[in-house]
């Protein structure tokens, strides 16, 4: 008879088994698996969705899975294909393989992962390339988002690619540099780390490729965070927003700040043009935000599940608007527009609850005990099973 050991691996492997074939059955028609034509250093999955008849010239819009996810599951949950098709803009949806981390995540805690050209961020980059040359797609309409470890890889692609993307969007994600090893990224997650907004700036302007310094223009940024996470503590997303605010040589306190479909909505302008903003979403776990596609609403679009959860507002089409990839975008609804002046706080300070709404956890969101929070955000994070 098989020994224990022989025993738990044939129940791992047959989990597996059964957890990738669970993420499929969301799968929809839309993707299709590509071979990369690259060295694919990081070893990952290209998955891509090309509308058909798109034009040369049209967008292309980077998607990056949350952990426990695949490109499937995210984008049938974002709705990201069901835009493209609508509107007419490419997708490349990266896919992280088992192989690499037991938990699906991408692995923005590893230096070698997030270095330019190097692991997952050189699959990323030399995907990204594929795509532009293969469907001839505008060099100069590139953007990249992700949810959660898809998030601080998206802060590392617009670090060490500032010359391929024009703007991204972190949702539940984490400061470029913010961890270097598993134990920095559970410290990271659950606690946040206080770093200067010029030491931040500093780790991106690093981050460029040996020899060729970045001088600009930056990608611009959308940092998007529930305020009831759990697994990624909301004050990371003012660390985010102190790196991009010093990256693109803007003070820490925004222009303005306004509140938008109910979540509040900082920005820093440069010659009236948003080049960071911060979205904060009252009651919202850890996951991304939409509006359903079954609500009567012009920015619906999304299925909810794992991590996609049912909100006040729909990051999908608000990132998709503010890109100008939306043929038809509604007006957002906004209330409380107020200028940025000399008693706007710091980062990361209490705000006026005309500005900032309360960070109430959803109904039902019952205190854990600490031993229960640290095991499932580790969990969450995929650094432990």
């Amino acid at each position: 008879m098989p020994g224990l050991a022989e025993t738990l691996l044939s129940l791992r492997s047959l989990r597996n088994r059964v957890d990738d074939a669970t993420a499929n059955l969301a799968e929809p028609l839309r993707l299709s698996l590509v071979a990369p034509r690259g060295s694919n250093p990081g070893d990952l999955r290209m998955l891509t969705y090309v509308p058909p008849g798109l034009p040369p010239g049209a967008p292309l819009v980077v998607v990056l899975h949350g952990c426990t996810q695949n490109a499937a599951a995210y984008d049938h949950g974002a709705g990201w294909s069901a835009l493209a098709e609508r509107h007419g803009f490419a997708l490349l949806l990266p896919e992280q393989q088992r192989a690499n981390n037991s938990h699906l995540c991408f692995n923005w805690f590893q230096p070698d992962d997030v270095t330019a050209g190097r692991g997952e961020a050189g699959s990323i980059r030399q995907m990204t390339e594929q795509m532009l040359e293969t469907h001839r797609l505008d060099r100069r309409r590139v953007f990249v988002t992700g949810l959660s470890a898809g998030g601080a890889m998206t802060a590392a692609m617009l670090a060490t690619a500032p010359d391929l993307f024009t703007a991204g969007a972190i949702i539940a994600g984490l400061p470029y540099g913010a961890a270097s090893s598993v134990q920095e990224a559970f410290s990271a997650m659950n606690q946040s780390r206080h770093r200067t907004a010029r030491e931040w700036g500093d780790r991106v302007r690093a981050a460029a490729p040996a020899g060729k310094p970045w001088n600009g223009p930056w990608p611009t940024v959308q940092i998007w965070q529930g305020l009831a996470d759990h697994t990624v503590k909301p004050a990371n997303a003012d660390e985010l927003a102190l790196q991009w605010a010093n990256v693109h040589g803007q003070p820490e306190r925004p222009t303005a700040s306004e509140i938008v479909d109910g979540a509040s909505h900082d920005r820093w302008d440069v010659n009236g043009r948003p080049v960071v903003e911060r979205w904060l979403v009252p009651g919202l776990a850890h996951g991304t935000p939409i509006v359903p596609n079954d609500a009567d609403a012009d920015h619906a679009v999304g299925i909810p599940g794992p991590h996609m959860l049912k909100s006040i507002i729909s990051s999908t089409w608000h990132i998709a608007a503010s890109w100008g990839l939306l043929t038809q975008a509604a007006r957002p609804n906004t209330a409380g527009l107020n200028a940025a002046g000399p008693n706007t706080p710091r980062l990361g300070a209490a705000r006026p609850t005309a500005t900032r709404p309360s960070a109430t956890p959803t109904p039902g969101a019952a205190t854990e005990p600490h031993g229960t929070l640290v095991e499932r955000t580790l969990k969450a994070a995929g650094l432990i099973r």
